[in-house]
């Protein structure tokens, strides 16, 4: 869910009878004959509803009114079918490694000690806060605001990426990921993010919202909580001077719509601007600490809010500034404290701020620590157990005809200029798709992973891949680096790199399922391609060239005609509302939205070309343009607590998945499939239903 992180909804396999189908004129044989199912979960339908006012709830509101959201969730959806899949098959690696005896020094090995400490909770309450007391007795030692930058430096690591995951977030005081320069595809560099709040957002501490009011007011004293756990005194009157400080933070940072301007973003730094475009903080021994000493080319992606971070750092008291380290530096590593700590982490962030009401099973972090940690080394094992060459294959051809549909519809632009139109070509001819898996792996052998020391083992996970990341400043770019691991139930575009990644796990069934006839897959797995292919052309992806180079490719007609289409969709997301009081975003969400509206109409057009002319079978009383749009239906499906709303509403740059279901009601070929009338609720006049690409 990041830009063009897709974290979907799956749709589940059944068979059953569909309400607003067309006249069946095949007989039960011909049926049988077609031999495959029909990919639509029928049980989930209300046949109460007319597709035409609530799609959604048309495709999934049976589902929606059966299934509660579990205690140790803050929300559920189809995707979670999906991703628990993924996640039994994760452990059933991982603990059959945990068990064994694997040799020492392999990732075997490295895998089953670090899932192996995590789990240990005696071991961890036994050294109690020793392992946090020593970093924080070095913290305490800071001694004048030169140390203070030392120490600053030496928090930073390699972070999620905000080209990648727009709604990026980091509690050190800057983020820094490692990727080719925006303006030169040839040289990697460091970029340089904001960061320094606890709270997911700028806005948690901005908005005069109430929810976010009550969010706030808790903050305070979970910091408080956790600087006594740490052992500081007079942690109360501490805590509230960290929240305020935290509050001028966030009074420094960018919005995250100004976030998403990949010009607004593209601010090449020598190492001597910061000094002076960035005063009051000793960047070369931050810099020097943080690994980047000899470094001389950034880019800066917030530079109003560097320089002001900087400035903050030379105006607000040392001793605030250590304690802000302090707190930071326990928040991030509550999962492998003593237990007070972790439940204390819960209470503020799972239930407070996502209105979830019980934490996950310890086994089932450890996982997905695991999963963190050694992202590669169990992906590589995942991929050879759980992902046939066959999908790989059946991936490739449909990811092909989707390429192939996009390029017939670039086109078919009446409006869009030649010269356009061939760059825009030209970037779908050279995009390169990672299905499945990487072809390079990470190498772990600078990471060192012991037995009953699960502090040590995040600490160093974090430090390793850090190293990693910026061991790739000074080499030749690699376009085929993957960003995500086959573990992973979702899919990422890299406007930078002009490249896909779609992992193993969501090419499974839920998205997809070989067994089940092509109108599902197009349009569930279809539209997930199509929807990844399509962020190479959203408002942001849009300003990058074949080649990842950030430059205005379009002529100004083409330009403001496109503009005007993403206007469009952003005043109809922007008037849908989720919560009494609280409407979506459609600016913030725009790049999603567009991706949603191209990916769905090529997804639908590559299926239709691939049945070389012949007619979609009715099965199970749905025509094939039914099952296509219900399969993409209740791929979206899902419910969400309602703070858990509220702060993807706050956060997040997709629409919540309810609302992403409501995409259809921009494509033509559904108004038929339905029989969707004027009048009804979803209807849209031809000339309002909004067609990016």
């Amino acid at each position: 869910m990041n830009r063009t992180v897709l974290l979907l909804a799956a749709s589940a396999l059944a068979l059953g009878a569909c309400s607003y189908s067309q006249t069946n004129n095949q007989s039960a044989a011909e049926q049988k004959q077609a031999g495959s199912q029909s990919g639509v979960n029928t049980a989930w339908l209300d046949k109460g509803t007319r597709p035409g006012d609530d799609f959604n709830e048309y495709a999934n509101g049976t589902w929606q009114k059966n299934t509660e959201i579990p205690q140790d969730k803050s929300n559920i959806s189809s995707f979670s079918v999906v991703n628990d899949t993924a996640e039994k098959r994760g452990a059933e690696l991982i603990q059959g490694l945990a068990k064994a005896n694997p040799a020492a020094g392999s990732n075997e090995a490295r895998i089953a000690n670090f899932y192996n400490a995590y789990l240990d909770t005696n071991a961890i309450e036994q050294k109690g806060v020793a392992p946090l007391k020593t970093d924080i007795d070095r913290i305490e030692a800071i001694a004048d605001k030169g140390a203070l930058a030392q120490a600053i430096g030496g928090t930073l690591r390699a972070d999620a990426d905000p080209i990648n995951n727009t709604n990026f977030h980091t509690e050190n005081l800057f983020g820094i990921f490692v990727t080719q320069a925006f303006e030169d595809p040839s040289k990697s560099v460091p970029y340089v993010m904001q960061g320094g709040i606890g709270l997911p957002d700028r806005d948690y501490y901005l908005s005069s919202d109430g929810n976010m009011a009550k969010i706030r007011s808790a903050y305070a004293p979970y910091v408080a909580k956790i600087m006594t756990l740490s052992g500081l005194p007079n942690a109360e009157a501490r805590a509230q001077k960290v929240v305020a400080l935290e509050n001028m933070i966030a009074q420094a940072h960018e919005s995250l719509q100004d976030s998403q301007d990949s010009f607004k973003a593209n601010n090449p730094w020598k190492r001597a601007d910061f000094d002076r475009k960035a005063p009051g903080l000793d960047w070369g021994r931050l810099f020097g600490a943080a690994g980047l000493g000899s470094q001389q080319d950034f880019i800066v992606w917030q530079p109003g809010s560097v320089t002001k971070l900087a400035a903050l750092v030379n105006s607000q008291p040392l001793e605030v500034w250590k304690d802000w380290l302090a707190f930071h530096r326990a928040n991030q590593m509550t999962d492998v404290l003593p237990k007070a700590f972790d439940d204390a982490h819960f209470a503020f962030y799972g239930t407070t701020v996502n209105g979830q009401p019980q934490q996950r099973s310890r086994d089932k972090r450890a996982l997905a620590m695991t999963n963190a940690a050694l992202g590669d080394a169990v992906g590589k094992l995942y991929a050879d157990k759980f992902f046939p060459a066959s999908s790989k294959a059946d991936i490739d051809s449909m990811v092909r005809n989707i390429k192939a549909a996009l390029v017939k519809r670039i086109d078919a632009l009446s409006w869009m200029a030649p010269a356009t139109k061939d760059e825009a070509k030209k970037k779908v001819a050279t995009m390169a798709v990672g299905i499945g898996y990487p072809d390079k792996w990470r190498d772990y052998g600078n990471l060192t992973v012991q037995t009953g020391d699960a502090y040590g083992n995040l600490d160093r996970a974090r430090l390793a891949n850090y190293q990693t990341q910026l061991a790739k400043i000074g080499r030749p770019v690699d376009k085929n680096e993957w960003w995500m691991t086959p573990q992973t139930v979702n899919a990422v575009n890299l406007p930078l790199q002009n490249a896909l990644n779609f992992p193993a796990a969501i090419l499974d069934q839920g998205f997809y399922d070989p067994r089940a006839d092509s109108a599902a897959n197009y349009g569930a797995i279809g539209s997930v391609i199509g929807h990844e292919i399509s962020h190479s052309f959203d408002n942001l992806g849009a300003t990058f060239d074949s080649t990842g180079r950030l430059r205005n490719w379009w002529t100004p007609a083409d330009l403001a005609h496109f503009k005007q289409a993403g206007a469009a969709l952003a005043a109809q997301y922007s008037a849908y509302q989720a919560l009494p009081g609280l409407k979506l975003n459609g600016e913030q969400e725009l790049g999603e939205n567009i991706a949603d509206v191209a990916g769905l109409a090529a997804a639908y057009d590559a299926w239709k070309a691939s049945l070389n002319g012949k007619p979609s079978p009715v099965i199970d009383g749905m025509t094939g343009d039914q099952r296509f749009f219900l399969a993409y239906g209740q791929s979206h499906s899902g419910k969400l607590r309602d703070a858990a709303l509220r702060a993807r509403v706050a956060t997040d740059v997709h629409a919540p998945g309810p609302w992403r279901v409501q995409t259809v009601r921009n494509l033509d070929p559904w108004y038929a499939a339905f029989n969707v009338q004027p009048g009804q609720k979803l209807y849209l006049a031809l000339d309002k239903r909004v067609k990016v690409w």
